[in-house]
């Protein structure tokens, strides 16, 4: 039980991102609907479930952690899961503990984060204009997440800026984005709209912007150079010769990454998607729960969840429609 998890494509699985809540306290349009019906709490997993469900897989292979939500800092007593998670980085098991956050609470975190040996954080941010972070993010204030970002720079933190690329609203921040992140030293990352939740009050193919596009418009002000690096993750780099920074590209609809991904996705309720862009998923919960003293049934589920893995998603909005669109919210499988 306790081989690596190797999936059917011969795609070793050492990458665990981890929903800890579904709750949010922003409603980002292409993440959740305003009006979001949240979780039973007895139906989540206790921070102490979440413990033993991560170390059962840490002892199955993964080196990589990365916690996420809905907003995982809003989850009461987050920290001493993630105290508690450092053992695993002391013992040398796992090699890295992060979160992607959106940045409202990190003027809080920040320090104790890099106390429980946390090194890097992906912060979600789509604009610098304030009345338009408002508009995408429906409840945030820009300047609580700024105050955060400088929260965890002073703490050590590397960060790193995920925005989402979205049609006829962020476009003309490019170039603003760029040299924010620059005179900063933070790394930037720009990701496609995907087609996941309910369509119904948000327009997918009208949000995409195709980072075919943006790459051609930045190319037009800097001199881009291909990098071969690979952080574990679906993102391209290139490096801007005139700033030195490094830019990634994370494009399920443009250029499917699916031939390398080493990851698979466990929600707030044990389940464990095997693909973000499909709708199979095991539940893990059950054989935790029905078991809590014995890891054997758990590893055998994991195990047999991994052998389920598909070759990779059916993002497609070519036909301008959202094809391989899945119903889940983002928040519900933590991105």
């Amino acid at each position: 039980m306790n081989a690596p998890l190797i999936d059917p494509f011969a795609r070793a699985i050492t990458y665990l991102r981890v929903s800890v809540t579904d709750r949010c306290d922003f409603r980002c349009v292409y993440c959740m609907s305003e009006n979001m019906q949240f979780l039973p709490k007895k139906e989540l997993l206790t921070l102490e479930e979440l413990d033993r469900m991560c170390s059962t897989f840490v002892d199955l292979g993964v080196k990589k952690l990365r916690i996420t939500g809905g907003e995982p800092l809003v989850r009461r007593d987050i920290m001493t899961f993630f105290q508690s998670m450092s053992r695993h980085l002391e013992s040398g098991a796992l090699e890295e503990l992060t979160l992607t956050t959106n940045g409202s609470q990190l003027a809080r975190f920040a320090q104790p984060l890099y106390d429980a040996g946390v090194r890097r954080v992906n912060i979600s941010l789509d604009t610098l204009d304030e009345e338009k972070f408002a508009r995408v993010t429906r409840w945030g204030r820009l300047a609580q997440v700024l105050k955060g970002v400088d929260a965890a720079q002073a703490a050590g933190l590397k960060v790193k800026i995920n925005a989402v690329a979205l049609k006829d609203f962020n476009e003309d921040e490019l170039i603003t984005m760029t040299q924010w992140c620059a005179s900063r030293d933070i790394a930037l990352t720009w990701i496609e709209v995907m087609p996941m939740g309910d369509l119904g009050n948000e327009d997918r193919v009208g949000q995409y912007w195709s980072l075919k596009d943006l790459r051609h418009q930045l190319a037009q002000h800097y001199t881009l150079t291909e990098l071969s690096e690979r952080t574990g993750g679906p993102a391209r780099y290139v490096r801007l010769e005139e700033t030195g920074q490094k830019i990634g590209f994370i494009t399920p609809l443009t250029h499917n990454f699916c031939e390398s991904c080493n990851r698979v996705r466990l929600t707030c309720t044990g389940e464990l998607y095997l693909c973000l862009g499909q709708e199979d998923m095991a539940d893990l919960r059950a054989p935790l729960r029905n078991n809590p003293k014995d890891d054997a049934p758990l590893q055998e589920a994991i195990h047999k969840a991994i052998g389920l893995k598909p070759k990779g998603h059916d993002f497609d909005y070519s036909r301008q429609k959202a094809d391989g669109q899945v119903t889940r919210h983002m928040s519900h499988t933590g991105g």
